[in-house]
């Protein structure tokens, strides 16, 4: 399987002060990792710094995060704005929240693909409409006339994962996409990831502190434990026989989301 991402020693500071420490891990086409632990192991932290959004104070000031051929850390802010979208997509925690509110849904896809590729409005919408009906959004020109107000969290975040895929990127990165969501809804998510892989071969890195949705997803699992990898492996040596106690305690607090 070829190689997309891969984190070779990385740490990440923010204002000199290190929070993860030598984190290496490799994801490959078509392939699921999930990333877990508990709150505040720099799981977010590492997608973040794959895309340039670690903010003020915030560096990769070890290692490096390969895509395909390309230093990712290294890249101007310009030549990373080429491979965000279009590329690498991003999934965040509350896309209601990332969504401009006096935008319609329509409106905010059509800018996001327009910035990266000559495109109408016309073909834009087509797109999303095709991708809305792929992932069995009942009523994809509802949502596109939409204002995100309109939509319930849950919609604003399913219409988040479709606008993240409208540039088929290779790989989608996914921080926390169900944290804010009840269980229905955490499966209908779950759910349209799976779908993503099944129809266009993404590969995708889903960050969580729910090792239910890991479970129900999953290829490989990384364990992070204060900024240090605890267990890297496959889903089922990391969920059925794990060898660190830190993942032990883990799979015992918390309730499964299982695969159908």
């Amino acid at each position: 399987m070829e190689s997309l991402l891969s984190y070779q020693s990385v740490e990440v500071s923010f204002h000199g002060c290190a929070v993860t420490h030598d984190v290496s891990f490799t994801l490959h086409s078509g392939e699921i990792l999930g990333i877990v632990g508990e709150s505040g192991s720099g799981k977010s932290t590492l997608l973040k710094a794959a895309m340039g959004l670690l903010g003020n104070g915030g560096l990769v000031t070890k290692g490096d995060i390969w895509f395909k051929d390309v230093d990712l850390p290294d890249l101007s802010e310009r030549d990373l704005r080429k491979i965000r979208g279009p590329q690498i997509g991003m999934i965040f925690q509350d896309a209601g929240a990332s969504l401009c509110p006096i935008r319609t849904i329509g409106e905010q896809i059509y800018e996001s693909m327009s910035a990266h590729m000559e495109i109408t409005r016309t073909q834009a919408r087509g797109k999303a409409l095709t991708l809305f009906e792929k992932l069995q959004f009942k009523d994809g020109q509802r949502i596109w006339d939409s204002y995100p107000f309109e939509l319930s969290g849950g919609m604003n975040q399913r219409a988040g994962i479709a606008i993240a895929m409208l540039m088929d990127p290779p790989v989608l990165l996914a921080d926390e996409p169900t944290s804010a969501l009840d269980v229905a809804v955490q499966r209908q998510v779950v759910e349209e990831m799976l779908r993503l892989r099944e129809l266009y071969g993404t590969a995708i890195i889903v960050v969580t502190h729910d090792i239910g949705v890991v479970e129900a997803m999953a290829d490989t699992v990384l364990v992070l434990k204060e900024g240090r990898i605890a267990e890297y492996g496959t889903a089922q040596q990391v969920l059925q026989q794990p060898q660190a106690a830190y993942t032990r305690s883990l799979l015992a607090a918390v309730p499964r989301l299982r695969r159908e």
